[in-house]
């Protein structure tokens, strides 16, 4: 967002909400323990992986109908955390691209993840599967393999347009547990009526660092919801004064003056 027409309490405001971000990260790094609150839907992926290990079938993992951007390379996060379970319980897990581009990155990472838990070999590349650049082709194919293989578990995490329901019918059909996460939220409905768990609005975005545990991630995320705690704070503090008839622009100019003392 540019700041070319910000004034004195926008730039303040940055300038605060950065240093509370850069300082939840500092002290993730440094080892003190941030407060995430529970997701269900992603607590629920060590459970599907361990149920699938137990019925001695594989795992499905979809990362959407677009190529390489920000949705795809978080879904591709959790692939890899996913994939990294897999290996632990000496499981397979299936990845269906429809971007070559996708394809070579989740293999590198799935086979990245089989190695990190100390089992290359483990490993199957025909199980990282370009499938088709074409959106029913390609959901045609998921749903195949979805029924050939008797997935056990199902996770679709992505942009996903008008085949969500037909991938997720599909798993349901086989008897899998489903959870997805995504930001198209015209498809959101579909995967709430047949998935058991679904990653609702920032939670997505949130993924990566509720399962890792990474530091800068997790410093960052937690930042970010304060300086969201603080914007909605002001937002209620300034209706509450405009509804009293309180100038709202004295009002502005004292707090740039409480954020940005030296300015």
């Amino acid at each position: 967002m540019s700041l070319e027409h910000a004034n004195g309490l926008h730039a303040a405001l940055t300038g605060v909400i950065g240093a509370i971000i850069l300082y939840a990260i500092l002290s993730a790094r440094g080892g003190k323990a941030l407060f995430i609150r529970r997701i269900p839907g992603l607590s629920a992926i060590d459970e599907a992986v361990g149920r699938a290990t137990e019925m001695g079938r594989p795992l499905l993992f979809s990362t959407g109908l677009v190529g390489v951007d920000i949705d795809t390379l978080q879904g591709l996060a959790i692939a890899q955390y996913v994939a990294r379970l897999a290996a632990r319980y000496d499981n397979r897990l299936i990845v269906p691209a429809v971007d070559p581009v996708v394809f070579a990155i989740a293999e590198q990472l799935v086979r990245e993840a089989y190695a990190a838990e100390g089992k290359p070999d483990a490993f199957r590349s025909d199980d990282i599967r370009f499938l088709s650049g074409e959106q029913f082709a390609y959901a045609a194919g998921v749903m195949g393999l979805i029924n050939r293989e008797r997935v056990a578990s199902t996770f679709f995490f992505g942009y996903f347009y008008a085949e969500s329901l037909l991938l997720a019918e599909s798993g349901q059909e086989v008897g899998a547990i489903q959870i997805a996460g995504t930001p198209a939220t015209t498809q959101i409905p579909f995967f709430l009526a047949a998935c058991d768990y679904t990653i609702i609005g920032d939670e997505f975005y949130a993924a990566s660092a509720y399962l890792t545990r990474e530091p800068t991630l997790l410093g960052s995320l937690v930042g970010q919801d304060i300086g969201k705690a603080l914007l909605m704070l002001m937002a209620v503090v300034g209706t509450i004064t405009a509804a009293k008839g309180m100038p709202l622009h004295a009002i502005s100019e004292w707090l740039a003056r409480m954020l940005n003392p030296g300015g």
